[in-house]
């Protein structure tokens, strides 16, 4: 049952039933106990009577027993019909047990076999409830009965005349029932209206100022989800914008220097143009790889995986990986533990981007490194979270910069047009993603990137895998 409507028409509809039914069966115990106690009373007042007559003003018993069933309370709700007339039988025993006299209405057989007070019985298939009494100076017992039978049909009765008009009311309640559900829901119906008749472009939000208080909570959400997709498209266009603009200016310079290539017959010249040219490619590579980083960072945002990375392993995996680059900028990589019992530094999360994090880390501190220098890979594992610090002798981080150097295409002022402006970015994006924190701190000739990881659990090794070729990767205690 999907429809919100259907289903509070159904809940109403079987709440009022159930309340209806409930009622229908107090009133029926309330009123057949109520009944019960009234013809109880009637049947010793009329029990009584009889004997009252009898003794005190000497009727003749056949006649006192007529007048006690002709003159006998009416029962309660008779109907005009007379469907309830002659309802008490009475009957006259004497204490030797001869029938004395009896109504019209009595069989022959004896009512009951009691002396005194209330009995049912069964005679000839029907059932009666007695009240006897004896009277002692006639010599005499009093029976009066009731039928059960036709108590029951009283009771019945009544019941019916609750019940059958609910019936015929049922319909028009379900009816009211439905054209009020269908009107409290109709704010949601203008809400899906509006929503209906808005284009892809229509972010802002939905007023909730007339909306129910229900509905509040789901169009405060919907304004939310409204907000974020707006941010997302504000910032795809601007991704969009500025890597159509970083593309143009290598591009640009690729096709001046094949041009310059061609044209001259001057091996240095043509020499020169090459390595540009080179130098452009690889520039131009490392954006477009750090584009899709970027693309690959934001389609991991929902989605997490679990999986055991070793840090120190996983430096060594990436050096390996920047080989050519370590070749070119003349720098080397030296790895540290920062502790002499070289804690753990296993974590667990999703391997790619604690790659993708340690990798921009790396290599810009590889692009800013002076050449012949070191850049010092640092690991410091605690308890709760594990630090890799990137300690390179770069021009750094201006303090007043520190806030915008993650920002998508900010080169800083030190930068002195190398990279793209999307290291520290993704860093920080992939940071985010895995529940770390990215700071940055100088001290002497060394400027440090620290990227902080928590780590989920720990185990009891370390690793480091040292890649072949030029790259030295020495593991030493950090004083």
């Amino acid at each position: 049952m999907n429809s919100i409507r259907v289903r509070l028409f159904a809940i109403l509809l079987a709440t009022t039933g159930s309340v209806w039914l409930f009622a229908a069966a107090w009133i029926y115990a309330s009123t057949q106990a109520e009944v019960e106690r009234v013809l109880d009373a009637r049947l010793m007042e009329a029990a009584r009577m009889v004997s009252s007559l009898i003794t005190d003003h000497r009727i003749d018993p056949a006649a006192a027993a007529d007048a006690a069933t002709a003159n006998a309370p009416p029962p309660p709700f008779e109907e005009a019909s007379g469907s309830y007339s002659r309802q008490l039988s009475c009957q006259i025993w004497s204490l030797q047990g001869n029938l004395v006299s009896r109504s019209e209405s009595a069989p022959e057989t004896s009512l009951a076999s009691h002396t005194n007070g209330f009995e049912e019985t069964e005679i000839d298939g029907e059932r009666w409830r007695v009240y006897a009494v004896v009277n002692p100076s006639l010599g005499v017992r009093v029976l009066v009965g009731d039928s059960l039978e036709i108590r029951d049909r009283l009771i019945g009765d009544v019941i019916k005349g609750l019940l059958l008009p609910g019936i015929v009311i049922l319909p028009v309640l379900a009816a009211l029932i439905w054209l009020s559900v269908g009107r409290g829901l109709a704010p949601l119906t203008r809400i899906a209206e509006g929503l209906a008749g808005r284009s892809a472009s229509e972010l802002h939000p939905v007023d909730d100022g007339t909306v129910p208080q229900e509905v509040r909570p789901v169009i405060r959400a919907l304004n939310s989800l409204f907000g974020r997709v707006a941010e997302a498209r504000d910032r795809e266009r601007s991704f969009t914008a500025y890597a159509a603009h970083e593309l143009k200016t290598p591009l640009a310079g690729l096709k001046t220097q094949a041009q310059i290539a061609l044209r001259t017959d001057d091996q240095n010249v043509q020499r020169e143009a090459l390595s540009r040219i080179s130098t452009s490619v690889d520039r131009t590579s490392r954006m477009v790889r750090q584009l899709i980083d970027l693309a690959a960072i934001d389609a991991s945002q929902g989605v997490s995986t679990d999986e055991p990375v070793d840090i120190a392993v996983l430096l060594g995996e990436i050096a390996s990986e920047l080989e050519t680059q370590l070749a070119a900028n003349d720098v080397h990589v030296a790895v540290e533990l920062a502790d002499q019992t070289q804690r753990p530094t296993i974590l667990r999360g999703d391997r790619v981007l604690v790659r993708l994090a340690i990798r921009n880390l790396l290599e810009n501190a590889i692009q800013h490194s002076p050449k012949g220098e070191e850049v010092r890979c640092r690991i410091v594992a605690g308890l709760s979270e594990a630090f890799v610090e990137i300690l390179d002798q770069g021009p750094g981080i201006p303090q007043a910069e520190e806030q915008r150097v993650t920002e998508r295409f900010f080169r800083g002022s030190k930068a002195h047009g190398r990279g793209s402006g999307l290291g520290l970015s993704i860093v920080q994006m992939a940071l985010d993603r895995l529940g770390g924190s990215l700071t940055f701190e100088r001290g002497g000739r060394w400027f440090t990137a620290r990227a902080c990881f928590p780590l989920r659990r720990s185990q009891t090794r370390v690793q480091l895998k040292h890649p072949a070729g030029r790259i030295e990767l020495p593991i030493r205690s950090a004083p």
